[in-house]
């Protein structure tokens, strides 16, 4: 079998080209900008990638796998359309082609999908169950993105985003899984849904694929998805959340910084977690896992075990470096509550060490919702816990940044050297630096570093 993908650089499809090849399938693909990881990953896996052209369909694919990111009047859309060749979507040649006969695990939510399932991945490769997945981040326990797997369980993030030009439905709806994990639900993707009554009815959708002997774990105090779970629900239910609420699993905080928690299970102590992992969200994040991992088997206490050696997944609080005590991380958060659960997190951590350094934000609002405006009033509370923050903001976006509701400091560059310069300029030993972003960023994060090493060269 030969199928081309259009729009392979991107995690989900660069991950469905690795699964593909693992299967001994012929994967080539086309997309504009490639970067690492994933342009490392293709790589190393001896997928070809080109630049979009008709020429692709010169090789005679069975089947072109197209991305979400194209749409009509795209050339390779519509010369794929024109020639009549077979297409279908990635959610869908993943459902046909590796899930059909799988135990599918599905991390659904606003925030902390790829950590979640990362770590439900993780779990279960440590109690020795050799899990198949497709994650939208390379966990560093792994070192990729996707993997068949050697057993029936296959872990996947699930994502709301729509599926194709051709199919408007969330992509999670093609899973169908068994154990369905249900993190959080707030308002995003401004481009694709109209309001959030639109995005929990993709939800309900998601629940309704759930079968009666599957397993469905919500937190206890998120309103917008009790709302979902309302609409109707033909599975069991498990609920996460603090020792404060009736929550089938709960934790007890042993360390403010989240990096130690106790687990219960229906009011009965089933263990500690230590871990490298900072923030309330991401101990809630372990608690759905530990939660998921049970109901494939694994007991609560290896579990356990499994969650205490997680390393975290790349770009998400990943410590790039360090030059003259300032520490550089690179973090995904691009959602005014990813960022603050992100940066209230590192706020714990540095009080933990006692550090005297300052807390340093650098964001670019890149999303397509926040470049709408959708998030303009309730993204400078989202930035409190930080000492400054400095912003790229791209002249061409028409965005203004609302500065009069900041409580820090605020500047604002509109091109990536003027930021970096400002930033070698009045960085301070022992601050830490957050670099907030869902792209590139203009590989402003090595460029920082190295420029930090020189101007204490000179």
């Amino acid at each position: 079998m030969k199928i081309h993908i259009l729009g392979i650089a991107g995690t989900f499809m660069g991950g469905i080209a690795q699964l593909a090849k693992s299967m001994g399938v012929n994967v080539s693909g086309s997309d504009t900008a490639i970067y690492p990881p994933m342009s490392t990953q293709l790589e190393q896996a001896g997928i070809p990638v080109s630049t979009y052209e008709e020429a692709f369909l010169s090789q005679t694919p069975d089947v072109v796998v197209i991305g979400n990111t194209l749409s009509r009047g795209h050339a390779a859309v519509e010369a794929t359309l024109n020639a009549q060749q077979v297409y279908t979507s990635g959610p869908q040649w993943l459902a046909e082609n590796i899930l059909k006969d799988r135990w599918v695990v599905a991390v659904a939510g606003t925030h902390g999908k790829t950590t979640t399932a990362s770590m439900v991945a993780w779990i279960l490769e440590h109690a020795g169950l050799q899990p198949g997945f497709l994650i939208g981040g390379v966990p560093e326990n792994f070192g990729v993105s996707a993997r068949l797997g050697a057993s029936p369980f296959f872990v996947v993030e699930a994502d709301e985003y729509d599926t194709a030009f051709f199919d408007k439905r969330s992509k999670f709806v093609h899973y169908h899984p068994r154990t369905c994990v249900l993190n959080n639900l707030e308002f995003d993707h401004a481009d694709i849904f109209d309001d959030l009554a639109a995005i929990q009815r993709q939800f309900h959708h998601l629940v309704r694929t759930v079968p009666g002997n599957g397993l469905i774990i919500q937190p206890s105090d998120e309103t917008n998805i009790d709302e979902v779970i309302q609409q109707g629900c033909w599975t069991p239910l498990e609920a996460q959340g603090s020792q404060s609420t009736q929550a089938d699993w709960t934790y007890q905080l042993l360390s403010d910084d989240g990096t130690a928690y106790e687990v219960y299970y229906q009011g009965q102590f089933r263990g500690k977690v230590h871990w490298s992992m900072t923030g309330l969200h991401n101990v809630r994040n372990g608690l759905s896992a530990i939660a998921a991992a049970q109901h494939c088997g694994v007991p609560v206490e290896e579990a356990i075990q499994g969650l205490c050696t997680f390393e975290g997944v790349r770009r998400r609080m990943t410590q790039v470096g360090t030059v003259n005590d300032i520490v550089v991380y690179d973090d995904f958060a691009h959602h005014p509550t990813a960022i603050q659960m992100t940066l209230s997190g590192m706020k714990s951590q540095l009080k933990a060490q006692s550090t005297t350094g300052r807390l340093i934000a650098v964001f670019e609002p890149r999303s397509n919702t926040m470049r709408m405006g959708v998030h303009q009033n309730t993204l400078p509370a989202a930035f409190d816990e930080a000492d400054a923050v400095y912003a790229f903001i791209d002249p061409d976006w028409n965005w203004t940044m609302p500065m009069d509701l900041f409580k820090v400091p605020v500047k604002v560059a509109d091109n990536y050297d003027d930021l970096l310069d400002r930033l070698v300029e009045e960085l301070l030993p022992e601050d830490t630096v957050v670099i907030m972003s869902n792209g590139s960023f203009g590989g402003i994060h090595q460029r920082l570093l190295t420029a930090l090493q020189q101007k204490i060269s000179v």
